[in-house]
């Protein structure tokens, strides 16, 4: 189930921002997510990922992609939300951009596609707390 933007969820399952912009990619790891027990709340740019992080104290993880639609890649996404939300879980995917230490923000996981949902699911709960 996709969780609005805007408002909570009704249940208690964690919910996770994932920031995507091919319609495939994250529809597949939306559906890896939820079966995973978490609810998600989908978008495809930086910009409006910071608007729903801001909106919803309710996110407990972020996972991104590098490359998005919008001025903003997920490197640069990832560190403004970690300056927002410091203790919030982040994993960063691409299959272009390599791990750079220099953009990663402090315990942020980066995985490098091609890789599977389950393999993002593991690396996610491996982070959070929720």
């Amino acid at each position: 189930m996709v969780v609005d933007e805007a408002t909570n969820a009704n249940d208690d399952r964690p919910v996770i921002l994932l920031v995507e912009d091919e319609a495939l990619t994250i529809m597949d790891l939306g559906d890896v997510l939820e079966n995973g027990g978490y609810e998600t709340v989908q978008c495809a740019s930086a910009e409006r990922a910071l608007g729903i992080i801001e909106a919803r104290p309710d996110i407990c993880g972020l996972i991104t992609d590098v490359e998005l639609s919008g001025k903003t890649n997920g490197f640069e996404l990832a560190t403004a939300v970690s300056e927002a939300r410091p203790r919030l879980p982040i994993v960063i995917v691409s299959g272009r951009a390599a791990p750079d230490p220099e953009r990663m923000p402090p315990g942020a996981r980066f995985i490098s596609r091609p890789c599977t949902g389950e393999d993002i699911l593991s690396q996610l709960k491996g982070l959070l707390p929720c």
